[in-house]
């Protein structure tokens, strides 16, 4: 590490080798927290968690058993050792339970006072924390694979819905309709996410092997489709020009800031692109 801050200092290496080497070193020495655990609920697996950005106290899970948990994140008893409890549950008692595994949930981005879920029982479920009953539900025609609320948003109460359709549906929390639709992928929409940056920026990945980022304000949406050879097209012919990976791509989130993208697809792979140019910044230079 001497050697890197040397090298650095005396202009020897890239400005970026020391923060990607040590970045590298903290993510290598990451390992389970030995004295906090977390009750078990759910009955089979754990497809999705968000924990609330208000307190950062509360934690919500949703199982393919179709449940969801909320969990009380604050340790309240004093000792280094403890387990985070269950506060509530949605659980297969519910009314309004889901039928199908949950695939998305989140935390309302401004207060605790409310939350979403999807499943793959084809709903979008607004939920009210307090009482624990939905507030309104939204319905489609095909699995919903994911949701996502934007963290900044002041002017639009709008959430992107991805389900087995091509096409990305927004509803508006304010009229309780699905008020835009956005076209351009030609399979199943698979992740979803909002911009941290800029609130009508929105970021879509489908298992057509594409990345799409869209301004939903304009009328001809989709301002970039991300491209892993940046505009270079490949000579391997398993590798399609215009693709973000070899396969589908089933996930992905900015970063803190919204600079940069994240994607990871079932090629295995996991890239990282500029947000406004749509440059694949990890792609090696030729």
């Amino acid at each position: 590490m001497l050697g890197y801050i040397f090298a650095r200092h005396a202009g020897l290496d890239d400005p970026l080798r020391l923060r990607r080497t040590e970045s590298t070193r903290r993510v290598l020495s990451l390992e389970l927290n030995k004295g906090k655990e977390v009750e078990r609920i759910h009955g089979s697996g754990v497809s999705t968690l968000d924990i609330e950005p208000v307190e950062g106290r509360y934690m919500l899970s949703g199982g393919s058993d179709g449940i969801i948990v909320l969990y009380d994140l604050e340790n309240c008893t004093g000792k280094p050792f403890y387990t985070c409890k269950a506060v509530c549950s949605v659980g297969r008692s519910h009314p309004d339970v889901h039928k199908f595994s949950v695939e998305t949930v989140q935390w309302y981005p401004h207060d605790t006072g409310m939350f979403t879920s999807s499943s793959f029982d084809k709903t979008l479920k607004i939920w009210d924390t307090n009482t624990l009953q939905p507030a309104d539900e939204f319905n489609f025609e095909g699995t919903v694979y994911s949701h996502h609320m934007s963290p900044v948003a002041t002017k639009h109460c709008l959430i992107a819905v991805g389900t087995k359709s091509p096409k990305v549906q927004l509803c508006d929390l304010k009229s309780g309709s699905c008020s835009h639709i956005l076209q351009g992928h030609r399979q199943e929409v698979l992740a979803v996410s909002w911009s941290p940056r800029y609130e009508y920026i929105l970021a879509t990945a489908s298992a057509d092997s594409r990345v799409k980022v869209w301004d939903v304000r304009r009328a001809s949406a989709c301002l970039l489709t991300l491209d892993q050879h940046n505009g270079e097209k490949s000579k391997a012919s398993s590798e399609a020009a215009n693709t973000a990976h070899n396969g589908r791509v089933n996930g992905l989130c900015f970063t803190s800031d919204g600079l940069h993208l994240l994607t990871v697809g079932t090629d295995d792979r996991m890239r990282l692109w500029n947000s406004s140019s749509g440059e694949n910044t990890l792609r090696p230079s030729s």
